[in-house]
Order: C-alpha cells, then sequence, then structure tokens
C-alpha cells in the first residue's frame, strides 16, 4: 500500500502552470505526477497481519522496544532504499533531512509506544525505515508498505518534506491502519483512512510539543510550503477548506460537512478532499474534551481502528459506530467522552448508529 502526503489535485493544478517565470514548478509538479503513477491505483483491503491491538492485552503480551531506525539517501535518485547514512543510536549527521528523519520517526514511534502501548507501526516491534533525497524536486512523501521515502521538494512552492512532523506521524499511521482495519483506499473507507493518518499525525506533532487542544495548531504540512505560498498547510482537522487560499495553488478543496461530500471517481473517490469530514469530527470531539487530545479523543480513535470491529470497506457511519462504541467501553454510556463522540459526528452530517449491546 502506497500512500502520499501532497493529493493529486494539487499536484495537477501545479502541473497545469503557464506562467513562464513558473515553469520549474509545473515540471516538478508532473514529474512528482508521473512518479506516483504506479501507487495511484485503488488498494484493496487484504487481510490484515495478525496483532494484539487491545491496549490491555497490549501491555501485557508484547515488549515495547526502543525503536530501531535506518536512514537512507537515495542521492535524488528513485533508487530505493538508497545509501545507509544514519542507524539507530548514530550522532546527528551533517544534513538536515537525515536528522528529521530520524527525529520524526522516533517521536511517531514514541507516541504508539508510550500513548497507546503499541509495539511500533505493527504492533510487533517493526523496525522503522525511511529514504531522504528521494527523486529531483520530488513535492512528495509516501509510506510504501515497508518504509516512508521523501523528497526534497521544488524549493519554490515545497520545502523538503521531513520539514513537517506532522507529516511523518501522518505516512507512519498509515502503516498502523495497514496492519490493523486494512481500510481499503477508496470511497469512504479511503477517506477514513488519509483522515485517520491525518489525526494521528496532528497527535504526534501536538504531543511532541506539549499543545493542549486549544494551543494546538490542527495543520498537516506546517512547514511545507515555503514563504512564497499563501497558505500555512496542505489541510487543516479546524477548518477543512481554509488551509491555503494562493494565485498559484488556489483554495483548499476540503469539505467539513456531508452536505459538500464531494462525488468524483479522481483519487480513488476523493479520498484527499472528503477525509475533511472526519477531521473535522475529531476536532470537534477533541475541542468538547479539551486537554491533551491524545488521551482521550485520541484514544477512542486508535480502539475504534485497532479492535477488530471494522472491515475494510467501513463507511464514515461505520467508523463514528464504532468510535461511539469505542467511548462507551473505554467511559461508559453515560459518560461525557461518549456524549462528545456523538456530537462531533453529528456536527459533520454523519449519522451514529446505537453501538451492538
Amino acid at each position: 500500500m502506497n500512500c502520499s502526503i501532497v493529493p493529486p489535485y494539487l499536484l495537477q493544478r501545479l502541473a497545469s502552470l503557464e506562467d513562464p517565470a513558473l515553469a520549474p514548478v509545473a515540471a516538478a509538479a508532473r514529474a512528482s505526477l508521473q512518479r506516483d503513477v504506479p501507487f495511484r491505483g485503488i488498494r484493496v483491503g487484504e487481510a490484515a497481519p495478525p496483532t494484539t491491538s487491545d491496549r490491555r492485552s497490549t501491555l501485557t503480551t508484547r515488549a515495547l522496544r526502543d525503536p530501531d531506525r535506518t536512514i537512507a539517501d537515495a542521492g535524488n535518485t528513485e533508487a530505493l532504499p538508497g545509501t545507509i547514512v544514519r542507524r539507530e543510536g548514530d550522532s546527528a549527521a551533517s544534513d538536515p533531512a537525515v536528522n528529521e528523519a530520524y527525529d520524526g520517526l522516533g517521536e511517531t514511534h514514541s507516541f504508539f509506544r508510550h500513548v497507546f502501548a503499541r509495539a511500533s507501526i505493527d504492533d510487533n516491534n517493526l523496525p522503522l525505515a525511511a529514504t531522504v533525497h528521494f527523486g529531483d524536486d520530488y513535492d512528495n512523501a509516501f509510506w510504501d508498505g515497508e518504509r516512508m521515502v521523501f523528497g526534497d521538494g521544488d524549493g519554490i512552492v515545497f520545502r523538503r518534506m521531513t520539514a513537517s512532523l506532522s507529516v511523518i506521524g501522518h505516512e507512519l499511521a498509515h502503516g498502523v491502519t495497514q496492519h490493523s482495519a486494512n481500510l481499503l483506499y477508496k470511497d469512504q473507507a479511503g477517506a477514513l483512512n488519509e483522515s485517520v493518518s491525518d489525526v494521528f499525525g496532528a497527535l504526534v506533532e501536538q504531543r511532541s510539543l506539549g499543545h493542549s487542544t486549544d494551543e494546538a495548531s490542527w495543520l498537516i504540512g506546517l512547514g511545507l510550503f515555503t514563504d512564497e505560498v499563501e497558505g500555512e498547510a496542505l489541510r487543516s482537522l479546524k477548518a477543512p477548506g481554509e488551509a491555503y487560499n494562493d494565485d498559484v495553488l488556489g483554495k483548499d478543496p476540503q469539505p467539513a460537512h456531508m452536505r459538500d461530500y464531494v462525488q468524483t471517481s479522481d483519487d480513488n473517490g476523493g479520498v484527499h478532499l472528503n477525509s475533511g469530514i472526519p477531521n473535522h469530527a475529531f476536532y470537534l470531539v477533541a475541542q468538547e474534551l479539551g486537554g491533551q487530545a491524545w488521551e482521550r479523543a485520541g484514544l477512542i480513535w486508535y480502539t475504534a481502528l485497532t479492535n477488530g470491529s471494522l472491515t475494510p470497506t467501513a463507511d464514515f457511519a461505520a467508523f463514528a459506530t464504532a468510535t461511539a462504541a469505542a467511548a462507551i467501553a473505554l467511559y461508559g454510556d453515560d459518560s461525557v467522552e461518549h456524549s462528545a463522540v456523538r456530537a462531533g459526528w453529528t456536527g459533520v452530517g454523519v449519522p451514529v448508529g446505537r453501538p451492538a449491546e
């Protein structure tokens, strides 16, 4: 399963630019789209590898080991994995991309280990690998099922992809989904796949900074845009559709409510667009509960993802019901957490079924 952070609709817009002054941007976007063709096809959900995902049983049956990180350098080629330049425990390199990748993998591993008692991405102490400097001006980063891969950006619109911790957390969270619910990368299940990664990417960054729900930016990809861009990030959980509004990039097209759901065959049914709806539902839940979002809202989302209640084709309503069931299991039927979950989904127009007894 290959999942990239920069959506194809944004790259397609850049690829169509005709301004001679922006020719390098258009060329980089076209090349990035071409490189992404092999993994823009529909990825059918398959049976995920067996893992022990229940938080309590994980604590007793899984050894929660320290991270085992390996960073490689592709040298601006497309050959993977590249030359290994830093291993676990090595001193910092002179290359900031290497260090950002190494640190980002570590922060993400720490998040899942200490917040959810998860033994790495697969819950079985999977070593974490990443490759930096992939391609020539490659405007993307992706998880290929085995490793993180980062481009350097075109330098005009995009900076290097390692610059944003939320991007690293997002991509590695695709691995968590792969090894748990294994959501089909198409239509609403695909949008949930993207949204879950956005949620955990945001939470990895928030925990790293020690931010509460009120302090958090709720942005995905903060730091990716150069100063030339009128915008903050790729996506906003707080305000889908308002992450950027730029003459070159256009306006962020994400919806925040089901009434604006985008029916399209592009991008596997709009997985990067419609993810704004469950993203905003999580934000509403987290804001209602307050404090640090990973402690209650995040645990509810993680439990729903990993407890075996979802099918690979789960839609928004199924996931909403799964989070309500998780809130009840964790905190009780009459809890403020259960109430907040139901209100959050209602706030984005997604019906929440009554969990089965």
